[in-house]
This record gives C-alpha cells, structure tokens and sequence, in this order.
C-alpha cells in the first residue's frame, strides 16, 4: 500500500500548539500564588501565619469571581471608551469558547499577582474582610483599567507606552496600592518605638521565605515567557512559521539573568553597609530584579538587562528603609520589590531596547504610562482603603492584633505545639499538669 504524507492543517496545527502554550503557561503563573503563600507567611509571626495564608487563598477565591464577571468586560471597555472605539461585545468573553477562555485564563492569572502583592504590604492588622473587599476591587477596576488603558489598546497604548509582561501594569500597580494601603492603615503596633525609631520584626520563618522566592522564581518564566503567547503562526503562503516564539528564547536568557543580577545587588548592599548578607533582602533582590524585567525582556540584550537587575537589587534595601524612615509599615517589601523596580523597568525601555534607536518620544510615553497607571493605583487604593478605616473595616483591634490574627479572625493556632499548653482541650499557661506524660516517656511531676 502507498503510504501517503500526512496532510494536516497549519492554521489548526498553529491554534492547537499556541493554545496549548497559554494554559501551560495560566498554570505557572497560577503557582506562583504558592509562592506568594510562603513568602509572605514566612515573613509574619506565628500567630499570624494562618491569616495570611487565608488571604492568600481567598485572594484567587474572591478576585477571579470579580474579574471573570466584571473586570475582563471592563477592561475591554475602558479600552474602547479611551479611544472612541465600541463597547460592543466587552463582556463576549463568557460565552467565548475554549480558546477565548484560555487567554482570558492567563489574564486572569496575571490580574491575581497583582491582588496578592497587596496583602504583604498589609499583613499582621488588616481586616480580613476589608481585605477580601478591596481584592474584589482589584480584580473589577483597578487591575481591569490598567490593562486597558495599556494591553487592551487604551490611550495609553495609542500613546506608545510599552510594557511587555507586566512590570507597570501588574506589579508596579500592585506595589503602589500596597504601599498605599499600608499608609491609610498605619504600622503595625509593636513596630515603632516612642522616638520613632522602627524596630525589625523578624518573620517565623525564613526557611518559608526562601521557598516562597524560589517557587515565584519558576513561575515567572511562565510569567514573562508566557508573555510570547503565539508558538506558530501562518504565513500568506499556508506555511507555518515561528511567532512570538521567535524572541522567546531571549526572554528565558534575561529572566534567568536578571535574578541573578538582583540578588547580588541586594547581598553586596548587606554586605558594603554592615559587613553581613542579608539572607531576606537578597531574596527580595532575587525578586525586584524578575520584576524589572518584565517590561524589557523581549527587546534588551543580556548585558542591559544585568545592569538594570543590578540596579533593582541594590536599591530593594534602600528603598525599604527610606518607607521606614518615613513611618510606612510595608512588611514584605512590597513597594521596593514590585513598586519600584516596576517603575525602574517601565523607564528602562527606551534606553536598553535593542530593537531601535533611543527616542525621547518614547520615554515621554512611558513616562505618561507610569504616572497615569500610578496616579489611578493610589487614588482609587485612597479612597477604597479611606472608607473601609471609615466604616471600622480596614484593621483589627488593637486586642485582636496583639493576641493574633490566626485567634482572631480563624479561631485556630497555626503551631498550637508551640504556642500554649494544651492537653486534654484544657489550657495551662504554667505548663502540663501533673502526670501527663513527658517526652522522655515518664511522667510530669512537680520536680519537673
């Protein structure tokens, strides 16, 4: 028998590979909310660990809610009302199809980064319910304009604002509603001394700190990379050629690079200052230096992206102090991590893209882009975070915070092996009344 060639379609050989990319990509950003999880829980003190982990968790649970039924529409509509195009069809997505669902699926995972860098600028005395309130925010308005003023084709991107996976878009708009939510609720209680003079609160984990970093660290190549969504596309002639994918390969190359160049910056400002590496701010070097690239990684030769990593890390200390300084409790660092090193990113593109010449014309654009993006971030954060402080819903008590917002608002103990003496479901604050068994297999006494 003649064996024939096998004959396929490129245009459904190219949707099937591209739309395969997207999701594999959605879940790597969606694992990044572990990372999330342990980063910043590690970053708290015990009593307060389950809190955390609960905001994270119900930051997918609630957020995902508001921007499926609510933010993609009304990204697609800010869009449209910027530039005097339609609104028809802003909320056709939900009724889309598999592959409109795939991309609105990575949106929706990009939309719940930004959520989640919130709660580390906020965490150990924000009300978990005034939390949960803004997070519906986030993912209904303040996210969904931000991508429509910019990715959704907006004024902003008629203006020929570039930002290629997010630097200003998702993290530096997530990092200056952090910062700003950690300004309308104050620091923490225990944080500053009568003089002013802020004290270090160490998290209960470092260990946990550090696998968070490292899990956001795998998941931004699905972050940035995810970014060159089309693998194939056909050419006029039916042929199949590379997309996207064409440059994805420099994109995985800064990425890798770019942590590197962040972490060390971060350690070498330890280590200059005070004679010792900073375990914790190297990581968060680690991290500012992913989010500076966002903006730049498809167009920057490895040797401009070191030097803006570098200049993310050293300034992640720097910065953090100087919010210290100023009276801004940001416990994880989420301002210099994400805040910052966004806006380094953002303005960094005109000057390491290898792809054209330097044009003023350009910085006016992404200089417009971050103020714009900015301005919206904090003022819409102000006026959410201001009525909730109004209405008693943006922190705790004081009582509640001192005793813990695990006991507090979950009615649990985190490690209750460590925290007090329970046998039995009776409480001891002395210790184990006597004849419980002791660890070494007797009994406990009063010598003991």
């Amino acid at each position: 028998m003649l064996a024939l060639p096998l004959q396929a379609d490129p245009a459904t050989i190219a949707e099937g590979v591209n739309l395969l990319w997207v999701l594999v990509a959605a879940f790597l950003v969606f694992f990044m909310h572990a990372g999330f999880g342990m980063l910043e829980s590690g970053q708290v003190r015990s009593k307060n660990v389950a809190n955390q982990l609960t905001k994270n968790v119900l930051t997918w649970g609630v957020g995902v809610m508001a921007y499926f039924f609510v933010g993609a529409g009304v990204s697609a509509l800010v869009a449209a009302v910027t530039t005097g195009g339609s609104t028809a069809g802003a909320f056709s997505y939900l009724n889309g199809g598999s592959t409109v669902w795939a991309n609105w699926l990575f949106g929706a995972a990009f939309s719940m980064v930004a959520a989640s860098i919130v709660s580390g600028a906020v965490a150990e005395r924000a009300q978990l319910g005034g939390y949960l309130v803004f997070t519906v925010v986030v993912g209904a308005l303040i996210y969904p304009v931000a991508t429509g003023l910019t990715w959704g084709g907006g004024f902003l991107a008629e203006l020929g604002f570039q930002d290629f996976a997010g630097a200003a878009v998702v993290h530096m708009t997530g990092g200056v509603c952090g910062l700003t939510a950690a300004y309308v609720i104050g620091p923490r209680i225990d944080k500053y001394d009568d003089d002013g003079s802020a004290n270090v609160i160490p998290g209960h984990s470092l260990p946990y700190a550090i696998l968070g970093t490292l899990i956001l660290a795998f998941g931004w190549f699905g972050f940035n990379v995810g970014t060159a969504v089309e693998v194939f596309q056909v050419t006029d002639s039916g042929e199949l050629a590379l997309g996207d994918y064409a440059y994805a390969g420099r994109v995985a190359l800064n990425t890798a690079l770019v942590m590197a160049a962040g972490s060390i910056g971060a350690a070498a400002v330890g280590y200059v200052r005070r004679g010792k590496v900073d375990t914790l701010m190297t990581a968060n070097g680690l991290l500012a230096g992913l989010v500076s690239v966002c903006s730049i990684a498809a167009v920057s030769s490895w040797g401009g992206t070191l030097v803006v990593g570098l200049i993310a890390g050293i300034q992640v200390p720097l910065v953090f102090e100087g919010l210290e300084r100023a009276g801004i409790d940001d416990v994880c660092a989420v301002f210099p991590v994400h805040g910052s090193a966004g806006l380094l990113s953002a303005l960094a593109v005109p000057f390491v893209d290898t792809t054209s010449t330097f044009a003023v014309s350009q910085l006016v654009a992404q200089i417009a882009g971050v103020v714009v993006l900015g301005a919206w971030a904090a003022g819409i954060t102000l006026l959410v975070y201001g009525t909730l402080k109004a209405v008693g819903w943006a922190r705790v008590s004081r009582d509640e915070e001192i005793e813990g917002l695990d006991a507090a608002e979950h009615g649990i103990e985190t490690y209750p092996e460590f925290g007090k003496n329970i046998v039995n479901d009776v409480t001891t604050p002395g210790g184990p009344p006597e004849g419980t068994p002791a660890a070494d297999g007797g009994e406990v006494t009063d010598d003991d």
